[in-house]
Formats: C-alpha cells, structure tokens, sequence
C-alpha cells in the first residue's frame, strides 16, 4: 500500500467507525486508492452476525449491484472501438424483435432513454428476474414514459438491454465478456456474479424500532446481471478505481475513458451536484469532481468514487439495506486524503533541448487582446494565459506538419495552430483556431 500519514488513517478510521455506529451498519469496510494501488483499507463491526466482531476486509465480497453497469458500459465502448457499433446506433439494429424504435446506444448508456425503471412483472416485489427471452419480451411490453434527451430517468431495464446487446455482439455470455475483457486483464479475481464462495459478508435489513437486524437472501438476477449482478471485494474494486483514472490501452484506451467521463445529462438539476456520463456518474463535491457509481441490493449498500486527476479514491461497502449514503461515504473518505495529507508535486525535470522551427515562436503573443505565452516543456510546444487559474493546465501542441500543430489538450483542443513566417523565416504571426495572434496587443480594427 501507498503510505498515508498516521493521523490521517486514524481520522480515516473515525470516519467509517462513525458510520457504522450512527446508522447501525452490521459491517462496514472503506478503503483509499491513490496512486494506482490500495493505500488504506479498514473495516468495522461483523461480516457475519453468527461470528460477531470479526470485522470485514479488503478481501470481503459484498455484492456491489450497480457498479455492474459501469463494466457493461466499458464493454459497449470497447465493442464501438472495435467498429461494431456507434453511440448513435438503434437499438433494433441489435434486437430486431425491438418493438421500441430509435432509441440510441448513447440514450441507454445515459439513462436518456425515457425508458421505464423495470422490467415488466414487478421483478422486486415478486423476486422473480427474467432471463435473455423473457427480457426481451419484456422489453416490448414496457412504457417508454419520456421523450428521449428530456431528462434523466435511471433504467435498470435499459442496461439489462445493453447487456443482451454485448452478449449478441461478442457471441458469449454478458458476464463471460467482461470477465475476458476487464477482470482477467485487470486481475480482478473476485469479482464475480454473485459470491465466489470465498470471504463474503452475510447481508441484513436493520429495522428502523428495534436493534436486531433480519437477514436478507441472495438473489439470482438473471439477465439483470449487466445491471446488478456482480459481486466484490475492496482491493477488487481499487484496481477498477485505478483504471478509471489511469486507462490501460488493453481494456479501454484514455480517450475513450475521457469520452465516458465527459456529461451527457444533468441528473441534479436543482444544484447540479450529480450528472451522468457515458455509464458513470459525474458526483461534484465543492471544487472537485468524482467519477464512479453507486449499488444497492437487499442486504448490500456500496459505492466507490474517483478523483481521477490525483488518482485518489474513496470506496465504501455496507452489508445493510438501510446504510448511509455510500456516495456521501465514499467521496469523504478520497476528501480526507486529499485534503490532509496530498501527494507532494511532482519533481520538476529539466528538458534536453529546443525543437529548432520552434525558437521563434516562443514568448508572449496576444489574441483579442489577451497574452499567452508559449513555451517548450519536454521538447513540446504549450501555450498558457497568464490569468487561468492554476487547476487548468496549458494547451499542448503536436507538430502536424511544418508550422502546422495541433492542439491535443487543453485550451482548443483539437483546433489547429498554424505558424506565418517572414522572409527569413522568423514568425510574424500566429492563427490559432483561426484567431490572429500578434507580438503586440492589437483592437480588431487594428488587425487589418
């Protein structure tokens, strides 16, 4: 584990152990990434009430519900990376039968749909889940309840559909994709549908006038596992953490990751404190924006939450169906680190030299009016303005062709920067998404 301050794990530990004992939690275990590892994990309470006080671990399965949707959506956009489908897509190009026409890949993976919650049947008052044929016919006889884009409305319908459409796609199992295309990639080991036969907690109802918890069952989802099925461990989950905020060009590449986080819809529309991206919930705590899911199942309340420019993470899983708030719980424990005890900065290292067609450009110019400042790190030309706050980082270019660059991050990304010389080939000019940059600052009548 990557080492955090004493004091620091010891508030840590107060934090979960308040938890736990304001809302009764049978048995809690949080945990901290940073740094691509598990740096801190504790438990309080009892994994199981027939052995009271033996407090669960990093190595304790929980069913982690809903987290599933965020592998089934990684699945569909390493599938659209392959070329076999396109966020735009229709459903009924994958599920002919469809009676549901022109809804999008990217209307289900954002919960954009208008699609009804569940299933047809009342699968959670019955506990009875449908499998591949009986969801399908389900599918038909749902109520689309909104217009598409119009607002958020989560479906586990929706991505028990998606899973189906993974299954077609790969020909094989849901679960027998994202095994072979994340877990065993990730050695994610422990995370499976349902328990895995190994340290698991026992899950319970806490009632809310009396103090002895019912035990609650386990539940065979069938082909809802896509949305809910999947089971895990704390140190499982750090190493999915670690990949959202650093992608492994095996499971997903970092721009497709980036796609996933950007929003698509703004679930909070009151404060805008909670949006949803392409499978992920986008959770903003004061200045800070965490990147995960939540789950619940009976028994069984978790969450984990990345902060994926400092690569920290906070992870809380509950063996109760009445537990706080796991995003709330999660987010606190990543805040604290990063909070009390951050990570130095980075050490700074010196370049080696000076692309030669770049000597010229760097310096001060102005655009409307305002200076930027490009400049050389590592050989790569960036350009920052003076006033930007420091969490936005600068533009970075990569040469395209002579005096032609691209930005790649940062301000415009994406637009060109191209270079005019004079005679002698000393730069007289810059157009940077097609915006004039001088050496001096100039009016816009002044430019012609």
């Amino acid at each position: 584990m990557t080492e955090i301050a004493a004091k620091t794990q010891s508030d840590l530990r107060r934090i979960i152990a308040g938890r736990q004992s304001k809302h009764r939690v049978p048995g809690l275990v949080g945990a901290v990434v940073r740094e691509g590892a598990l740096a801190w994990a504790d438990g309080v309470g009892s994994a199981d009430l027939a052995d009271p006080g033996v407090a669960p671990t990093a190595d304790t399965q929980y069913l982690i519900a809903s987290h599933s949707k965020t592998f089934t959506a990684v699945a569909i956009m390493a599938l659209r990376d392959e070329g076999k489908l396109s966020l735009d897509d229709r459903i009924e190009q994958f599920i002919p039968e469809s009676k549901h026409a022109g809804i999008t890949i990217r209307q289900m993976l954002s919960h954009i749909s208008g699609m009804q919650r569940e299933p047809v049947g009342d699968v959670w008052d019955q506990l009875k889940f449908p499998d591949r044929e009986e969801l399908v016919s389900g599918w038909n006889e749902a109520e689309r309840i909104g217009k598409p884009h119009h607002r958020f409305h989560y479906s586990n319908l929706v991505y028990s559909l998606l899973g189906e459409i993974v299954a077609r796609l790969d020909g094989r199992s849901w679960y027998e994709s994202v095994r072979a295309r994340i877990l065993q990639p990730l050695e994610m080991r422990r995370t499976t549908v349902g328990m895995d036969g190994g340290p698991a907690v026992t899950g319970y109802y806490v009632p809310p006038f009396s103090d002895v918890p019912v035990q609650e069952g386990l539940l065979d989802l069938g082909a809802m596992d896509a949305c809910g099925g999947l089971a895990s461990t704390a140190e499982d989950l750090a190493k999915w953490m670690a990949f959202i905020a650093d992608p492994v060009d095996e499971v997903l590449s970092k721009d497709t990751v980036d796609e996933m986080c950007q929003p698509q819809i703004m679930a909070d529309v009151d404060r805008w404190n909670l949006g949803f991206g392409l499978g992920f919930m986008l959770l903003r705590i004061g200045e800070r924006i965490f990147v995960g899911h939540t789950g619940g199942m009976p028994g069984h309340i978790t969450g984990s939450f990345v902060h994926r420019s400092s690569g920290t993470a906070g992870i809380a899983l509950m063996n109760t169906t009445s537990a706080p708030d796991p995003a709330a719980l999660a987010t606190d424990l990543a805040n604290k680190v990063l909070d009390d005890d951050p990570l130095p900065p980075s050490a700074w290292l010196p370049g080696t030299s000076v692309p030669e067609e770049l000597a010229g450009v760097l310096g001060t110019w102005f655009s409307e009016g305002q200076p930027f400042v490009f400049s050389v790190r590592q050989g790569q030309l960036e350009a920052a303005a003076p006033g930007a706050p420091e969490y936005k980082g600068p533009a970075v270019f990569e040469l395209v062709s002579p005096d032609i660059y691209r930005t790649v991050s940062g301000r415009e990304t994406g637009e060109l920067l191209r270079i005019t010389r004079d005679s002698a080939g000393t730069p007289t000019s810059l157009h940077w998404a097609t915006y004039l940059c001088t050496r001096q600052p100039l009016a816009f009548s002044q430019l012609r």
